[in-house]
């Protein structure tokens, strides 16, 4: 007998395996695999025969069992093939195994003995670090994944002789992590400054990536809700390494990541098509879906009404939660999911309701049936809801250029780094991200902000527990970008003006907010809101 370690997946997380091979003989030569393995293991035998041909072994031709332990947990991949190779070798005394011990051993056999990549290097890393293992074997071409988690050695091949080599002797170099693991967005494409005019509509969006929160943008078509949203990315702060190592694990699950460590924040915008388990995770096994893949990014939702409403109510519990958790008869798995969802809207089927350039054609009766396609609960999560006006030409075609995404995102930099000071204690790292005590905590409130927000409570008797605790985080995250510490009457008066679907949700829509900044903007009455939907 001859065993090695390896790993399998549950999710994105890698649980430990044992790889055991018996060879005994036999009147006919068999070759079996037990421990509830897929397809594609079974299959392994096949590569296997032929890798070992290629270095000038043979498979044993008497009885091979492997067995993958432990025995009641499902196993599927190609990963397999390299550490069975081996311990084939192993038990039938061609190989000593006594250099491999203490390492994770997976990799792809290809039918010449080329070791290729597999999913989950980087949750297999951690795995074996958080075991006490000494390092992990992997292929070449996703050895720079495994490489970034600390503690452990990565040993890089590209084909099976070298690892047989390794193990009667010779010398392996360890892979070492990159030097530069996280970058910017890059503006090349897309910047804030090709934005003409929506001056309230770009204070929105700083607010939003600020506090990292929900963002919906209703408006006539054509208005730049589209293109606002798409350049939310060019002023996110960078990722920090413990937010990459996070989002590629769940990216590595998926063989997303091409082996390599993510280096800017994800941007997923799903087609309005998508089925639920694509978008908040799910199959059989159980993956990740979009809203995980978005992770410490941002999920865009353009046309939010010609979602599948069944579909849109499934990302309730993940919003809140800012984690998918998936059940099934097999077992549980649970996702990360804390995203910044921003969401595009008409507001009516035509989509000229409250426009100056067009009449709107629909009836009231249609306009109700399109806003039911959005829950109340699902709006109500939704931190800013800001109504996009028309642009005017002469703002469209002037030479005035729009402040730039590097502009804002010192802004936006500065009040992250408040936040993560002052929600350290607490684990947190946004204002979006707070529980009930760090709220109760880190907002305080003055004295005339307390009254103005008790005079908006009274006068949107429709606003729920959940809006006015995210009118307070909204609220703190104006002031962050303002630098204060207290949060006064003006800051709880703009992020009220930001949910204007707390208001009535009849058709009827009144002008549009002006374009003066609304951080500047403090004179607002909690009795006159800014706008309604």
């Amino acid at each position: 007998m001859a065993m090695l370690k390896s790993c399998a997946f549950s999710g994105i997380d890698a649980f430990p395996i044992e790889v055991e091979v018996d060879v005994a003989s036999g009147n006919l030569p068999s070759y079996h695999v037990v421990g509830l393995p897929t397809a594609s293991v079974r299959e392994g035998a096949v590569r296997i025969r032929a890798s070992l041909e290629h270095i000038g072994q043979a498979m044993p031709r008497k009885k091979v069992t492997v067995n993958l332990a432990p025995a009641d947990r499902r196993k599927e991949g190609a990963a397999f093939d390299l550490p069975i190779a081996l311990t084939v070798l192993g038990a039938e005394g061609l190989l000593n195994l006594e250099r491999l011990k203490g390492f994770l051993v997976m990799g792809e056999l290809g039918l010449d003995g080329a070791v290729r990549g597999v999913r989950g290097m980087l949750s297999a890393g951690l795995m074996a670090r958080d075991e006490g293992m000494q390092g992990i074997v992997v292929p070449s071409s996703c050895a720079q994944e495994a490489a970034e988690v600390s503690g452990i050695e990565v040993l890089a091949i590209e084909h099976l002789s070298e690892i047989v080599e390794y193990c009667r002797g010779a010398h392996l170099e360890p892979q070492m992590p990159a030097a530069v693991t996280t970058a910017e967005y890059s503006a090349a494409s897309c910047d804030m400054s090709e934005v003409r005019g929506q001056a309230g509509a770009r204070v929105a969006l700083e607010v939003a990536v600020a506090g990292g929160h929900n963002l919906l943008l209703v408006g006539p078509p054509g208005t730049g809700k589209t293109m606002l949203a798409r350049r939310i990315p060019t002023i996110l702060p960078p990722l920090t390494r413990d937010e990459a190592l996070e989002t590629t694990r769940i990216y590595s699950s998926l063989s997303l990541n091409n082996g390599q460590l993510l280096k800017t924040r994800p941007f997923r915008a799903p087609h309005h098509t998508i089925s639920a388990p694509a978008l908040v995770g799910g199959g059989s096994p159980p993956v990740a879906g979009e809203i995980s893949l978005a992770h410490n990014g941002v999920l865009f939702l353009d046309e939010l009404p010609e979602f599948q409403r069944s579909t849109l109510e499934s990302m309730r519990q993940p919003l809140e939660d800012r984690r998918m958790v998936i059940g099934r008869v097999s077992g549980r798995i649970e996702l990360p999911a804390s995203v910044l969802l921003a969401a595009s809207a008409n507001p009516c089927p035509c989509g000229w309701l409250g426009s100056e350039e067009r009449q709107c054609t629909c009836t009231l009766a249609q306009i109700d049936r399109y806003r039911a396609r959005l829950s109340g609960p699902l709006l109500d999560r939704m931190d800013l809801q800001i109504f996009v006006p028309n642009v005017q030409l002469g703002e469209l075609r002037g030479r005035a250029v729009g402040e730039s995404s590097a502009a804002i995102r010192e802004r936006v930099l500065l009040a992250r780094d408040r936040q993560l000071h002052r929600l350290a204690p607490y684990g947190f790292r946004t204002n979006a991200e707070m529980g009930p005590v760090a709220t109760r905590k880190t907002c305080t409130l003055t004295g005339p902000a307390e009254k103005a927000l008790g005079r908006l409570f009274e006068v949107r008797r429709g606003m729920s527990a959940r809006a006015v605790d995210r009118i307070i985080k909204v609220s703190r995250t104006i002031a962050d970008l303002m630098g204060q510490e207290e949060i006064d009457e003006g800051c709880v008066l703009e992020a009220a003006s930001y949910r204007s679907l707390d208001l009535d949700p009849g058709p009827k829509l009144p002008p549009s907010r002006s374009e003066s900044s609304p951080i500047d903007s403090m004179s607002v009455s909690a009795s006159e809101p800014r706008s309604t939907w």
